[in-house]
């Protein structure tokens, strides 16, 4: 039985489910060695303004190689992860499974880095077995404690999600939201790639609720699709604030620096939100976790838990939080 008295709010709090709030709420990609080297940087930045870590960095050797130059390309991920300090939080996007180059990254990137990575993203996962494939080249190359996270990208993969969700070696989900309207053979219009067609075309609202769902009923990340009007600050704004409030997604990718801390900001909860999370909080804290009345409402475990979250949140997007708490983020 749990300690309630000394143990940790997610230990008394949070189920398997509760996974989904540990990662950084931004994932910014880049495949450009000057782009990874100043992401590097900013990420350094920020981490010491913040007090901790704002965004994961995502190495692009997919559509960041040239064609024909994929093990090169490999060569200078590699270098520029090795270049990163021991703290920085850095991952990498592989080829798909299917792909020709698919296991010699795996085999140079991880066989030489596994320790070096926080995350491997698989992109194009259409089932279960795309994930064991993965999964099997990567522990080969010594990278067996290492979580994966995959991109769904096709009707068939979003058809999947739920059992792709399930595996244990899966983190986080993301949406690839370009090849999902292309996969459809036109049958979906390029306006549902832009910034308002994405959130009202119904095939692909429909696909990142499935993704999203998928990701909350297993405890995994649901990270939402990319904006390409980089530089319109309001429009990302817009675009994360809705991914966040209607349709649960808890990271985002960022493809421009721009891009990072308008999605920081959309994701975090006001200032009143985290007043009253830290109010019914410390009340529950103080109770041993029993039932407590906050301005007239009873709350208790069941609310409990979505204020911890609120929390958890808080901090994972840069928001000041008071001692008593920070504790728990030691």
């Amino acid at each position: 039985m749990t300690d309630t008295t000394t143990a940790h709010p997610r230990e008394v709090l949070l189920d398997a489910q509760g996974t989904t709030g540990l990662l950084p709420v931004c994932d910014h990609y880049c495949g450009v060695e000057v782009r990874m080297r100043k992401s590097l940087q900013l990420q350094a930045e920020m981490t010491e303004e913040f007090g901790a870590c704002m965004f994961d960095i995502t190495l692009d050797c997919e559509d960041g190689a040239p064609v024909g130059g994929e093990a090169e390309h490999a060569d200078l991920v590699l270098a520029v992860a090795r270049d990163a300090a021991p703290e920085a939080r850095v991952a990498v996007r592989v080829h798909p499974v299917d792909h020709p180059a698919f296991a010699a990254d795996v085999e140079k990137l991880v066989g030489q880095a596994a320790d070096r990575w926080c995350h491997v993203m698989i992109p194009k996962v259409d089932s279960v077995a795309d994930v064991e494939l993965a999964v099997r080249h990567v522990d080969a190359a010594g990278g067996s404690t290492l979580p994966l996270q995959v991109l769904v990208e096709s009707p068939l993969a979003v058809h999947n999600a739920f059992e792709i969700a399930a595996h244990p070696r899966v983190q986080s989900i993301s949406f690839g939201l370009m090849d999902f309207v292309s996969a459809h053979g036109g049958a979906i219009p390029g306006e549902a790639m832009g910034l308002q067609g994405q959130f009202t075309h119904p095939l692909v609202v429909q696909a990142k609720l499935q993704i999203a769902s998928a990701c909350h009923a297993y405890g995994k990340t649901p990270s939402h699709c990319v904006v390409t009007e980089f530089s319109d600050a309001e429009a990302i704004g817009h675009a994360a604030h809705r991914a966040a409030a209607e349709l649960g997604y808890t990271r985002m990718w960022s493809i421009h620096p721009s891009q990072i801390r308008p999605i920081l900001a959309a994701f975090a909860p006001t200032d009143a939100e985290i007043d009253t999370a830290v109010a019914i909080t410390e009340a529950a804290i103080a109770a041993q976790w029993a039932p407590v009345s906050h301005k007239g409402k009873l709350h208790d475990r069941a609310s409990y838990r979505y204020y911890w979250q609120v929390l958890e949140r808080a901090h994972a997007t840069g928001k000041l939080l008071p001692q008593g708490m920070l504790k728990y983020f030691a």
